[in-house]
């Protein structure tokens, strides 16, 4: 198992030298990659709790963001070319990009730079969407029926862009005749796609098998949950006459993570479990539990607030020197 970083880019305060501190010792204590979230706006009706949609479209969760609308957050793609620059080793890609906010075309040419600046180290995590408010917000409004396929066709155009000198598409979001677009992204045959999933096992199974993607990223799955994705993912794959991919993708979570001194209370509570937060042994059995369930890596969420940056270095040592060689171990 190994170890990523989900940035705490998007809170009610947050500093560029604490992202740059974060950044820098998870570089230092060699974790896989570090991670940016996407958020676009806040609503005001968030803050009180009038969205349309529950965070996430999520059981169990509000309809209401965790930052409020007057939050000073940075926006996460503009941080990738930073992330490449402030780094060597690491990789970096965002968590998830929402492919409705962007023109296919113009987000392919994009990576395919980032790719050059950071040396070959970019992950692309791709979904959705989910909130009609940010739709609204990022002139998006009329896609939000179809997203879905709005994924779709930019997994087709990136791939395509990346691997051809000139490329056509014909499609309902991108029409345009054979083009050129540039340099080609470093990573051969490109950089590696992540397909977000939170609702939908079957969807992303679909588009992990047909796309040959590289990984799947959920957020604060249980050991059960992920059983739940892995085997429709395994089952499209056998379609596919796939059946050993499964053994190279990359299985993902986001976890928000505090380790602390009293034990907490690790009932099931849905998305809201607290998987990764608890004492040190707490959180050394659930992520042996999570390996065994076939998590490859989990994304260090620090919490949206109560939890300064201080803290979560700390813990990001704990994590990397004392209790993953143990859970590497069993």
């Amino acid at each position: 198992m190994k170890l990523a970083l989900y940035l705490p880019n998007f809170r009610d305060k947050v500093t560029v030298k604490e992202l740059e501190d974060l950044t820098a010792l998870a570089e230092e204590l060699d974790f896989d990659s570090v991670w940016t979230l996407d958020r676009i706006v806040v609503p005001e009706s968030s803050d009180r709790e009038e969205m349309t949609n529950a965070f996430g479209m999520m059981d169990g969760f509000p309809k209401q963001l965790p930052v409020s609308a007057r939050g000073q957050w940075y926006q996460g793609w503009p941080l990738i070319p930073w992330l490449a620059a402030k780094t060597e080793k690491v990789r970096i890609g965002m968590s998830i990009t929402d492919t409705p906010y962007r023109a296919p075309g113009v987000l392919a040419t994009e990576l395919a730079t980032v790719d050059h600046l950071s040396g070959g180290r970019l992950n692309v995590g791709v979904g959705a969407g989910w909130m009609p408010e940010e739709f609204a917000a990022a002139s998006a409004s009329h896609i939000y029926p179809k997203r879905h396929k709005h994924v779709r066709e930019t997994i087709e155009i990136m791939q395509g862009i990346w691997t051809n000198e000139l490329f056509e598409y014909h499609g309902e979001f991108a029409d345009f005749e054979s083009c050129g677009f540039g340099a080609k992204p470093v990573q051969d045959p490109h950089p590696p796609i992540f397909m977000s999933g939170l609702k939908d096992p079957k969807r992303s199974a679909n588009r992990i098998a047909k796309y040959n993607l590289s990984g799947w990223i959920g957020i604060q799955d249980t050991p059960t949950e992920l059983q739940e994705w892995r085997g429709p993912i395994q089952e499209e794959l056998e379609k596919l006459d796939k059946p050993k991919a499964m053994d190279e993708l990359e299985v993902c979570s986001m976890y928000w993570t505090v380790i602390t001194d009293e034990k907490s209370d690790q009932g099931d509570m849905g998305k809201g479990s607290n998987i990764l937060i608890g004492t040190a042994d707490q959180v050394t059995d659930n992520l042996k539990r999570l390996k065994e369930a076939g998590l490859t890596m989990p994304l260090i969420w620090p919490p949206f607030t109560d939890v300064p940056v201080s803290k979560t270095l700390d813990d990001l040592k704990r994590l990397a020197l004392d209790i993953m060689p143990e859970v590497n171990a069993s």
